[in-house]
């Protein structure tokens, strides 16, 4: 069959029509009452109001008048808990008959109720029904007789007794007049049965606060649980992160590198184990004799093992160019080392005063290097001395990608015009993560007087000579950037040796190493070949940074390695090397591409406004350079005489008179592609 409400089929009626239907035309009575416990008899009585979108005063009112109606005035407040059943009931039928319906539906509404209760209960919906149908379902005959004006006996779900049954006539005729509507629109209005999302957020609100420690303990749990998730979440996600964070820092303070020599650790490890050792020894071994440790086979086995994980490789201009070649998104930079040594062309503006009315000069930084070795050579911590040059670096040149440097650096320097260094004249300072600087360095450098050097290794050793009003334990950032430096092109530093005229093949001290800037005269025209520096900022490491691309200490640009190189491939002394390896060239002495330079060394003595006198060291000399073991095992095959008794010596390369790199780094953008810079 087909059920139609006011003229229309149910059979297409959606979820919402029913929704419709029910809270517009029927009003429901049930047993147990159904009422919500933390919310006033009002406020249930109001639901059904609010459901149908009516507003709050109008609500109000007609919830009111419908408790008065069923007898509950002046109740409107009262919770459920404080009511007896039948009051209860009485909410309920108030309830169902709000929104005015059609039917109403009342489920054994007397089943919870006592005897004189469900009378009056019985009574109230007897005058319900006088304007409205009510359909009761119940189990008490009794009742049904009594107030009932037509009863309907079901059993098993079937009817068993009708006592107003349909008449078929009846039937047929109503269905005719049903089937005519249905091909009309239908007459129902568009109602609704939705309540606003603030109401239904505030209902919840309340019946969350109603059941407070239940909701309290439900979110505990929940809390508990996501905290716990998340927890894990972003412990795993903060670790990852850091652990990459890590990685591409120390990737940028270990950039990948290609030498012209290093050692193969693979071949290292491949070597015998200390059981396969100790198997050899007791091979060899007698009981009941003094047996033989051979030092010599252990020595001999040692030379073959260097050698033989010792990997050189030969640079040329060709590869230099494939590795430039590489993708951009490979490499955040590519710094290419030609090995020079600025400090014989680098002159300070330190003044050292040598006394005796004679003329004040500025030293180089290879001859503060010198200065202060030979300070310490006399002194308690002689045997410290020879450490000066190599703890620390005085210049080295800079990555050339200012994107990557500021990704690691801070400037924190005060000059308003403070920026990266990009020109050949310009040079930047980069301190450690506590903004720290080496003493060592300053002094090389030119910051610290003899006297003000001293005072520290003083100062550590608790010496009775330690003078608190030499302390100088900083600088201002203006001190450091207003210090001037100055480059000195090769053909300046170095003159020829008139000695070498006298005789034109020989290959020691061929040129003059000139000291002081005071003492190089400059021609007029080679003024623009001097280069006045500017320190143009201070760089530190950033928070998170540990490995930078720069470590501490001072650096100069790209711009003026390359400047040095060109000039120096022009310049006289490089010439004389090229011809001095010429000249060699058929003899059996590979490599030889060195010129041993000396100068006068001078010891410097305390003086007064941070100036310092010198008194030179007589029967003393002090070379450009660095030692050289190589020279001295092959003194005795040399045809070429070396009288200086412990030779120094100084490089092409070092000159900037070589055309390819001794050293390439490759700076990876991060730790995932390095694999692919190694490839390619």
């Amino acid at each position: 069959g087909d059920l139609f409400i006011n003229g229309i089929s149910t059979k297409n009626f959606k979820d919402r029509d029913w929704d419709v239907y029910r809270n517009h035309r029927i009003g429901f009575i049930f047993q147990s009452y159904n009422l919500i416990p933390h919310q006033t008899i009002l406020e249930n009585v109001e639901l059904a109001l609010t459901i149908s979108g009516m507003g709050k005063e109008e609500r109000i009112e007609k919830a009111k008048k419908m408790l008065d109606k069923v007898g509950l005035a002046d109740q409107y407040n009262k919770k459920p808990n404080q009511l007896s059943g039948g009051q209860c009931q009485r909410v309920a039928i108030a309830r169902a008959l709000v929104n005015d319906p059609e039917i109403l539906l009342a489920d054994e509404p007397t089943g919870a109720l006592d005897t004189a209760t469900s009378i009056q209960i019985m009574e109230l919906i007897q005058e319900i029904a006088k304007e409205r149908l009510v359909i009761m379902v119940t189990h008490n005959p009794e009742l049904a007789e009594k107030y009932s004006t037509r009863i309907i006996r079901l059993v098993d779900g079937l009817v068993t007794d009708d006592t107003n049954p349909f008449s078929e006539e009846d039937e047929i005729k109503e269905c005719k007049q049903l089937t005519q509507e249905t091909s009309k629109e239908g007459s129902t209005k568009k109602e609704k049965a939705k309540m606003s999302f603030m109401q239904a957020l505030k209902l919840s609100g309340r019946n969350l606060i109603s059941k407070f420690r239940r909701t309290l303990m439900v979110c505990l749990a929940g809390s508990i649980g996501i905290i716990g998730v998340s927890t894990v979440l972003s412990v795993s996600s903060g670790v990852k992160r850091y652990i990459s964070n890590m990685q591409d820092d120390m990737l940028s303070g270990n950039p990948v590198q290609i030498s012209e020599q290093g050692y193969d650790l693979s071949k290292m490890v491949s070597s015998m184990t200390q059981a396969q050792k100790n198997q050899a020894i007791k091979e060899n071994t007698k009981d009941g004799y003094v047996n033989i440790e051979s030092l010599v086979a252990y020595i001999v086995n040692m030379s073959n093992a260097k050698d033989s994980i010792m990997v050189s490789n030969e640079i040329k201009e060709e590869y230099v160019n494939f590795v430039k070649d590489m993708p951009e998104e490979y490499r955040a930079d590519i710094l290419l080392d030609y090995g020079i040594d600025l400090t014989n062309n680098i002159y300070t503006s330190f003044q050292v005063e040598k006394g005796n009315n004679e003329t004040n000069y500025n030293p180089s930084i290879s001859v503060l290097k010198q200065t202060y070795t030979s300070v310490l050579e006399k002194t308690q911590y002689a045997d410290f001395a020879t450490y000066i040059t190599s703890l620390a670096t005085p210049f080295a040149q800079a990555t050339s990608n200012e994107e990557y440097i500021l990704s690691q650096y801070d400037i924190i320097s005060s000059k308003e015009k403070s920026h990266i260094a990009k020109a050949k004249n310009e040079i930047m300072i980069v301190v450690s993560n506590e903004t720290k600087l080496q003493d060592v360095l300053l002094a090389e450098l030119g910051y610290y007087t003899e006297d003000e050097f001293l005072n520290i290794c003083w100062k550590e050793t608790e010496d009775e000579k330690y003078n608190k009003d030499l302390d100088k334990t900083s600088f201002s950032y203006d001190e450091l950037l207003d210090k001037k430096f100055y480059y000195y092109p090769n053909d300046l530093v170095y003159k020829e040796n008139p000695y070498s005229a006298l005789n034109p093949y020989s290959d020691t001290n061929p040129f003059t190493y000139i000291p002081y800037s005071d003492g190089i005269t400059v021609p007029e025209s080679n003024k623009d070949d001097v280069i006045e520096f500017e320190v143009t900022a201070i760089l530190r490491p950033k928070k998170d940074v540990m490995y930078g691309c720069l470590k501490s200490g001072f650096y100069y640009t790209e711009e003026l390695t390359n400047h040095v190189r060109n000039e120096a491939k022009e310049s006289r002394i490089v010439k004389r090397i090229d011809e001095i390896n010429d000249r060699n060239k058929d003899k059996e002495i590979k490599g030889y591409s060195d010129i041993t330079y000396k100068y006068d060394y001078y010891y410097v003595k305390g003086g007064s406004k941070g100036k310092v006198e010198l008194e030179k060291i007589e029967d003393e000399t002090g070379f450009v350079g660095n030692s050289s073991p190589i020279l001295d095992m092959i003194k005795g095959t040399v045809t070429v005489p070396i009288p200086i008794p412990n030779p120094h010596i100084i490089t092409r390369r070092e000159l900037g008179g070589c055309n390819v790199p001794s050293n390439i780094s490759i700076y990876p953008i991060d730790f995932k592609i390095k694999d692919k810079v190694t490839s390619y």
